[in-house]
């Protein structure tokens, strides 16, 4: 829907990950209304599937929510940097492998009420033994999980990470597995 347009941009906090914006738009009815907006450079998310029956998850704490979550290996996109080449050096830094396959699954917003996120989600097979180098600060414990038992963890709640139930369902889709419902 068209319409809405910018007014004015005020930035609010410059970190590491993110920006935040305060901006005043023009909505369709003539109407001024105020915006937060969470800029990001964009990340990328890494579905690591052995032989079509298994997963490879991460499980780390995150600060945000307060609890260790399963996830897939991802990571934050630098400014200008290839999502492809991205997934690569994640998928060996975090769990240690390489893949000889990649293949482009979607791209999608994370939050897109506030943010402007966008995660690239990446097929990796053929995997072969990298060298793990995970950040100072990840603390990363690599999980190998049949499909079968990450679909149940999705639909028992036990992971609730978007990009991971993503992952999953693409992981499941391309193995043929049919989703007890």
């Amino acid at each position: 829907m068209e319409g809405h347009r910018l007014l004015k941009r005020e930035s609010i906090f410059e970190g590491k990950v993110v920006r935040l914006y305060l901006d005043k738009i023009m909505l369709p009815d003539g109407r001024e209304a105020e915006r937060e907006v969470v800029h990001h450079w964009g990340a990328v998310g890494i579905v690591p599937l052995v032989e079509r029956r298994e997963l490879v998850l991460v499980e780390q704490y995150r600060h945000a929510p307060g609890e260790s979550l399963m996830e897939i290996p991802a990571g934050k996109l630098l400014p200008g940097e290839d999502p492809l080449e991205c997934a690569k050096r994640e998928l060996e830094e975090e769990v240690g492998m390489k893949a000889g396959r990649w293949g482009f699954l979607c791209r999608f917003y994370t939050s897109p009420g506030f943010s402007n996120e966008m995660l690239h989600l990446y097929l990796a097979e053929e995997l072969y033994e990298g060298d793990a180098c995970p950040d100072d600060d990840e603390f990363l414990k690599v999980h190998k999980l049949t499909l079968e038992k990450a679909y149940a963890m999705v639909r028992e709640g036990s992971v609730r990470d978007s990009k991971t139930i993503v992952g999953i369902l693409a992981a499941c889709l391309i193995a043929g597995m049919r989703a007890p419902i």
